[in-house]
């Protein structure tokens, strides 16, 4: 997420948010956000609120996700969601947003949708 630019912006139980400010680096040809930009901070987002509700210890890692693209990525940055549905002792789904944000007038356009399962690796103390 460094080397992107990108930072969490909020942190709440089973739900984060990372925003990506626009910048040549992170965008196409076209100057849209490129979609792997995109889906990085999404899937980071998601696991980021997986994360948020496993016990001390513990570690967590993609093991699928799907994204959808709903319109060209555009905006002063685009802020990523991710929102657990289902947090489980294995496997944890989450919901994944990302909105274009255009800061001028605080307009928000989804520009992506997806969901994603993640595992948790690693033992507690009182699970060894």
């Amino acid at each position: 997420m460094r080397h992107l630019g990108a930072r969490i912006s909020r942190i709440a139980p089973g739900r984060v948010h990372i925003v990506l400010p626009a910048r040549p680096e992170v965008t196409q040809q076209n100057g849209y956000f490129h979609a792997g930009a995109t889906s990085a901070i999404a899937d980071s987002a998601g696991g980021y609120a997986a994360y948020t509700l496993f016990p001390e210890g513990a570690d967590v890692l993609t093991v699928e996700y799907k994204i959808n693209l709903l319109a060209p990525a555009v905006g002063d940055h685009i802020e990523a969601v991710g929102t657990v549905l289902k947090s489980g002792r294995t496997l944890t789904v989450c919901q994944l947003e990302v909105y274009g944000v255009r800061e001028e007038d605080g307009s928000r356009t989804l520009v992506a949708h997806g969901q994603q399962t993640l595992i948790r690796v690693g033992q507690t103390a009182t699970e060894r």
